[in-house]
């Protein structure tokens, strides 16, 4: 089987503590600037593994920054990204204290990485990215299913996000990867604890 077709990997446990340490990670970052030790748990929170962390205040983007693949923890690798996208997304001003409240955070837990070639990309399942020379660009999975798009679009935007011609994926010198995410919010266990009360 290949990596890009295995499914979910975090049981709901999992889910709600690597939602708990952006949330610390933030609020730590936000207030002393200072980056959350992470005591890496056990099992696939401990396990190398790249990760977004894109954040929300109401139904506005806030933040959106990953991690790729590094060998840091998971758990780590949420925390940082998590801190980053309060505090360094350069398209929005840093997170203020009386925002933490509002804020919902969405964590994207990403596959391992494959080249893949145009004609199998499958929006709203793969992410892709898109390197040529120095030039990189990367979207997750949900952008293109949020805005409907279909594949010849997806492959054109995220060469846009790589600051290179629409069309450059059509280039042979062009790398194409695909991902998918395993993605989860505090809106899932919102969603859960009121259907359960």
């Amino acid at each position: 089987m290949s990596p890009l077709d295995s499914g979910a990997r975090l049981d709901s446990g999992q889910r709600k503590i690597l939602l708990d340490i952006a949330r610390r990670a933030i609020a730590q970052g936000v207030a002393k600037r200072e980056t959350l030790e992470v005591d890496v748990p056990a099992g696939a929170l401990g396990e190398p593994a790249g990760a977004f962390v894109t954040l929300r205040r109401g139904k506005r983007l806030r933040g959106c920054i990953g991690r790729l693949e590094s060998g840091e923890p998971l758990a780590r690798v949420v925390a940082l990204a998590a801190v980053s996208s309060a505090l360094e997304d350069p398209r929005f001003e840093a997170t203020r204290p009386e925002e933490l409240s509002d804020l919902e955070i969405e964590i994207s837990v990403l596959s391992v990485f494959e080249a893949i070639a145009p004609v199998d990309v499958r929006p709203g399942v793969h992410g892709l990215m898109i390197q040529r020379g120095g030039n990189r660009g990367l979207l997750l999975p949900q952008v293109a299913a949020e805005y409907k798009w279909n594949a010849e679009r997806f492959l054109e935007e995220t060469c846009s996000k790589a600051g290179l011609p629409r069309d450059a994926w059509r280039d042979s010198e062009t790398r194409i990867f695909a991902f998918t995410a395993e993605v989860f919010s505090d809106r899932d266990f919102a969603q859960t604890t009121a259907a359960e009360s």
